[in-house]
């Protein structure tokens, strides 16, 4: 682990949010945020933004076929966008450049209702906090 690194380029999430989930980071969207995520988790910063479980970190582990461990242990080495970038596209097993732009677009176009109900469940009472 490479705390002085990890600390320069993590987000402090008890202060501010993570990425927008529509960013990309290996041609998958919701990889920057989780990043994001990973990182503020690794340094304890990560406030009401959970890791893992996480929502739509479910959908990405899940299509991408990442582990959610490794991918957070490499976050934690200080590996910068650049860096994590080649090592998901490396990782994935979703290797057909046609499927990972159809996923992109289902998961850009999610609305709540299309969340599964634990995700709905938890929503339901955050989004008025």
């Amino acid at each position: 682990m490479n705390k002085g690194q990890l600390r320069k380029l993590a987000r402090d999430l008890r202060t501010g949010p993570p990425r927008s989930p529509r960013e990309t980071l290996g041609g998958f969207v919701i990889a920057a945020r989780m990043l994001d995520k990973a990182r503020a988790d690794v340094l304890g910063s990560n406030g009401e933004y959970k890791f893992y479980p996480c929502g739509l970190g479910g959908y990405f582990w899940k299509f991408t076929g990442l582990d959610h461990e490794k991918f957070r242990d490499f976050a934690a080495t200080g590996a910068t966008d650049s860096e994590v970038d080649p090592w998901v596209r490396e990782n994935t097993t979703v290797k057909d450049p046609k499927a990972v732009i159809k996923w992109n677009n289902e998961m850009i176009g999610l609305r709540l209702t299309d969340l599964d109900e634990g995700a709905q469940e938890y929503l339901a009472g955050y989004i008025p906090q």
